[in-house]
């Protein structure tokens, strides 16, 4: 089954271009089906880029989803068109009466700011705790899961001797976790990010689980152990070229960057990236929406309420 969104935005006409099955609103009003109702708070830079991204994993299930975009009112994007956010961007005010199955934080680059001196930090928080009520699971994305654990858990995050920037190797924590269904021993996550947070301070929260984590870039998926939020560092719906438009344009700028780790074959620029995070990437999406969403939301969500499960089982 595929995703639902306008046939306006440009999304429908890329995705429909790599044979991914998206649906127009109009053509799903005709069929009997209650969808999951996913809102997307896109903070990215990029905004139609990471549209794509995230509807192009979101589409890899046998569910039907109504996608609903929503932006910053107080902050004013200069990356992408005024014509384009008003069509089909929302803003809190405009929503905050509704309730959702799926929320999807993304990162944001205003990670070396205090989280205070962003200048959306006062509605984003709003957000945050408007979730707790009116979504049931949440994926915060790379600065949204770091600045989530410290709105909802006081975690602090560390500024890096260097950029944590490529393709590196994570492994699971957890041996029964329904996000990490069907994932192997290893896999493979791009990474793209100034800060961290540390497994001591995690570690020090009950309600906290990690999940998955690497030798090399951290801790990388932390849970709520009431199985309605996931915290993610890193950048699973990067396409195969994202690192590599990241690290030209920090180049161009005369920044002083690493070459990203595994990414480049021989670690030559000329090369074309290996794309090693796909599947795993697909398969997140998919367990999320078919685990942690699906199979434990009430189908009436004027009936969501908090539950609690056993991390072992649910997480």
């Amino acid at each position: 089954m595929p995703i639902r969104i306008s046939s306006e935005l440009p999304a429908f006409k890329t995705l429909g271009e790599e044979n991914i099955f998206v649906m127009s609103r109009e053509r799903a009003e005709h069929q009997d089906i209650r969808p999951l109702r996913v809102i997307i708070i896109n903070i990215m830079p990029k905004k139609i880029e990471t549209e794509c991204q995230l509807m192009r994993l979101l589409s890899n299930t046998p569910l039907q989803v109504d996608i609903e975009l929503l932006q910053m009112a107080s902050h004013i994007s200069r990356n992408t068109s005024h014509h384009h956010l008003e069509e089909f961007y929302k803003t809190f005010d405009e929503i905050k009466d509704n309730r959702y199955d799926g929320m999807i934080i993304t990162g944001a680059p205003v990670e070396l700011l205090e989280y205070e001196q962003v200048d959306y930090w006062k509605e984003i928080t709003e957000i945050m705790e408007w979730s707790k009520t009116h979504v049931f699971s949440s994926l915060y994305i790379c600065w949204a899961a770091q600045a989530g654990l410290y709105y909802h858990f006081g975690v602090p995050k560390y500024t890096l001797e260097h950029k944590m920037f490529g393709i590196f190797p994570h492994h699971a924590e957890v041996e029964r976790s329904i996000l990490l269904r069907g994932f192997d021993d290893i896999f493979y996550v791009p990474h793209s990010r100034n800060t961290e947070v540390r497994r001591e301070d995690i570690e020090k929260i009950k309600q906290l689980r990690i999940l998955t984590s690497s030798e090399l870039s951290g801790v990388h998926i932390v849970a709520n152990t009431n199985g309605r939020q996931y915290f993610i560092t890193g950048h699973s719906e990067y396409d195969r070229d994202t690192i590599a438009n990241e690290y030209f344009r920090d180049i161009n700028k005369g920044i002083d960057i690493r070459i990203p780790y595994n990414y480049f074959p021989g670690d030559d620029p000329k090369n074309t990236p290996v794309f090693s995070w796909r599947c795993t990437a697909n398969l997140m999406f998919s367990n999320w929406l078919n685990y942690c969403v699906y199979q434990k939301t009430p189908y009436n969500l004027d009936e969501l309420e908090v539950r609690n499960w056993n991390w072992e089982t649910d997480l």
